[in-house]
């Protein structure tokens, strides 16, 4: 069997080519016309020098364009370096030298960006994206042209490389290095997320997608993050329908969910979930077609997750946790949350997750460590042997990969995942977890948005600190909001320094922006200190 991304795709192909696959904005491609053009630009890439292990990036918002381009570099067993589109000169640079690019599709509108940092390149393709930006070398449109139509591409394996770089929200991305079957396996479907039971070959999903009507998913996060590419390539190997906005916004949602009769939600915790959810409180739309809103990657606080459960009583929330380095590791479903702080996403672990302590150890009930995923674990991180020793161990005779982050195994078996270790405020010998504080300010009815870092202190150490977007139109009394606080958390928890922002900086996955805080924090003068 080879489980290979362009093979699965085309297995869908074969079976649904007269089904929307993807949809953005006002316009939709069926499978077909998405596999004709795909094969279009593969041949022109394979006419560059493109080929087996070559890197190519793509340097795109969402688009239909943008999926032709990462299914068309499968094709050719080559790999797709996803890049992220805020990233300026220095940044791509930086990409571009550390993947070892050999060609990049773009969208137009960045071509300036890109003639300053590109060079050496075998091909360089411009997306149609409205503008009217100086092409380097060739357009999307004489690229598809110059290709044929066939599928006539060399035998694939599951051994073909997958890359993904990760947010860099601490320092800058590196790159995971999977097997194509490994990675379908805990992100593309592989897999029950339910179960854990394993598919059993590699037209599993096809054979379902023949079996039941198509779903509609929505995809919320950029295509360049890990969550939307699975979730819309896990939608395409089965037959369903992927739809995408080229930009968020919450009320546009809506009105997508409205038109296209959405039926799936995926998104990336409160940076989008809120907005969400109160565009449609405060608006009139329907969203009877929901049967599922999915979050993952970020945190998915308790009070948004209330607003969730009481406007959408008939729709499934799930919490889903994982990373690019393990793949899926646990899922959840919300059900009822009062408004107040939890420790964070509590799930029933997927296949092979486990807490591994700090002696090494399987951790029982009640211990914090790491958690750690075996099974099918990537390759590790892309030309750095030192983190990869770092990302991977092995226990009992099995493989683990662990990303980093801290989580508690509990009596019932399921695991808390607590956040990220490198987050983690240690504050006069107390750990104190960001996303738990979180959670705690934004129960409040006049916080909108909230961060928790740790910053320096003489006497602690460390200390919790806190930068919060007041809702718009309200005066926040941060007297109040300590009292409101300290009901839900232990006193050395709650922050003692506050800055307020009218925006709290993330990703355009929606993480926390660490680097952003820290630089805020730094410069800024506090709204509240308490010594």
């Amino acid at each position: 069997m080879a489980a290979n991304i362009a093979d699965l795709f085309e297995h869908a192909v074969d079976a649904f080519g007269d089904r929307v696959a993807v949809a953005c904005g006002e316009r939709e491609i069926t499978y077909a016309e998405l596999e004709e053009t795909a094969n279009r630009l593969a041949h022109f890439l394979q006419s560059r020098g493109v080929g087996k292990g070559a890197h190519v990036g793509l340097y795109a918002g969402n688009s239909i364009e943008a999926v032709v381009a990462m299914i068309a570099v499968y094709k050719l067993r080559a790999v797709v370096v996803n890049v992220n589109y805020r990233y300026v000169e220095n940044e791509l640079q930086y990409l571009f030298e550390d993947a070892g690019l050999v060609a990049l599709i773009h969208d137009r509108g960045f071509s300036t960006r890109v003639k300053a940092v590109a060079s050496g390149m075998s091909a360089i393709v411009a997306l149609p994206d409205g503008s009217k930006s100086e092409i380097p070398d060739i357009s999307y449109e004489d690229a598809l042209l110059a290709g044929d139509e066939k599928r006539d591409f060399e035998r694939r394996s599951g051994d073909d490389v997958y890359l993904l770089y990760t947010g860099g929200t601490t320092g800058y991305p590196k790159g995971v290095i999977w097997r194509h079957e490994d990675v379908w396996r805990v992100l593309g479907g592989g897999i029950d997320f339910m179960s854990g039971i394993p598919l059993e070959d590699e037209w599993a999903q096809t054979r379902r997608g023949a079996e039941m009507p198509p779903m509609t998913r929505f995809c919320l996060a950029p295509l360049i993050h890990g969550n939307a590419q699975w979730a819309a390539l896990a939608a395409l190997f089965a037959g369903d329908t992927v739809v995408f906005l080229p930009r968020f916004d919450p009320d546009e949602v809506w009105r997508v969910i409205e038109r296209r009769k959405v039926n799936v939600v995926v998104l990336i915790g409160d940076a989008m979930a809120r907005p969400i959810i109160e565009a449609y409180l405060a608006g009139s739309y329907d969203g009877s077609s929901l049967v599922a809103v999915s979050s993952s990657a970020a945190l998915f606080s308790p009070s948004v997750k209330r607003q969730y459960l009481q406007a959408l009583p008939d729709v499934m929330v799930t919490d889903a946790v994982g990373s690019s380095e393990t793949g899926f590791a646990g899922i959840g479903i919300v059900a009822d949350v009062d408004g107040g702080a939890v420790d964070g996403p509590r799930v029933m672990p997927g296949p092979d997750t486990i807490v591994i302590d700090e002696y090494g150890k399987r951790a029982g009930p009640g211990v914090i460590g790491r958690l750690a995923r075996g099974g099918h674990v990537p390759l590790g991180y892309y030309k750095d042997p030192d983190k990869t020793a770092q990302l991977l161990t092995e226990l009992d005779g099995k493989r683990y990969a662990i990303p980093g982050d801290l989580a508690r195994l509990e009596d019932d078996g399921t695991i808390t995942l607590l956040g990220r270790g490198n987050t983690c405020v240690n504050t006069a010998g107390e750990k104190v977890f960001p996303e738990e504080v979180e959670g705690a300010l934004k129960a409040h009815p006049d916080v909108f948005d909230a961060l928790v870092i740790g910053i320096p202190d003489d006497l602690l150490g460390q200390k919790v600190a806190a930068l919060i977007q007041p809702r718009p139109d309200t005066t926040l009394d941060l007297q109040e909001l300590d009292t409101h606080v300290r009901q839900r958390i232990a006193g050395y928890k709650v922050p003692r320094s506050v800055w307020l922002v009218d925006r709290i900086a993330r990703t355009i996955s929606g993480k926390a922006d660490y680097r952003w805080a820290h630089a805020h924090a730094r410069s800024a003068p506090e709204a509240h200190r308490a010594d």
